[in-house]
């Protein structure tokens, strides 16, 4: 019988094991790897998203002061004698049109569908974008309540109380002022909620921005 050369076999398997640990450690490098690109594809579309919800914000924070500015205008001269309220018929018909908010949250909700929200193994970045688009939820809250306000009373009022061939005459078309200056009023603290829901968005945003950038 032939006698077993034990260092050897010895030798082969440990070049065996060595072999698959070697096989197995450039796999886990690899998925390592791919996975540290793909995390870096979503936070780079993340950022992409949020660059674009903050100019939205930027814009309709102008549009929002402006709009505050304007009732501030129309409010002293509604439901008086005053004889230059022809010059608030336009700026009535301005502050009623909304400026709307739809975040761009395409990246972020596919990080969470697909389950990769793990791939953000930085707890700070995770926690900073779970608390960034938690605010976008209050920001629709506010956004909503001045839809509300439209939905609720402005078009009705401009039906059954605006008469427009009065003012093709040159004259005030407005019926029941005072109705029109309750809903401007309603209307005037729906703004200065929408600010600030906006300001705190904005902020959010570069906020979050500033991380990523750091995290990339």
């Amino acid at each position: 019988m032939k006698k077993l050369n034990w260092h050897y076999t010895f030798g082969e398997i440990l070049i065996v094991i060595i072999g698959i640990t070697i096989a197995f450690s450039m796999n886990k490098c690899a998925d390592n790897s791919k996975n540290k690109a793909q995390k870096n594809q979503y936070l780079t579309s993340i950022k992409i998203d949020i660059e674009a919800d903050r100019l939205i914000l930027e814009e309709n924070i102008k549009a929002i002061e402006e709009k505050i500015k304007i009732a501030s205008e129309i409010l002293p001269k509604l439901n008086t004698n005053a004889p230059d309220r022809m010059s608030i018929v336009g700026k009535v018909f301005n502050i009623v049109a909304l400026n709307n908010f739809t975040p761009n949250d395409n990246t972020y909700q596919a990080l969470i569908n697909s389950g990769d929200f793990k791939l953000i193994d930085d707890f700070n970045v995770k926690t900073a974008i779970e608390k960034h688009y938690s605010v976008y939820e209050t920001i629709k809250k506010d956004y909503l309540r001045l839809e509300n306000i439209q939905k609720e009373y402005v078009g009705d009022y401009f039906i059954h109380n605006v008469d427009y061939d009065d003012f093709n005459k040159g004259e005030f078309g407005f019926k029941d002022e005072k109705l029109l200056k309750n809903i401007i009023l309603s209307m005037r603290g729906a703004f200065d909620l929408k600010l600030k829901a906006s300001q705190k968005g904005l902020a959010s945003c570069d906020s979050l921005i500033t991380t990523i950038q750091k995290a990339l």
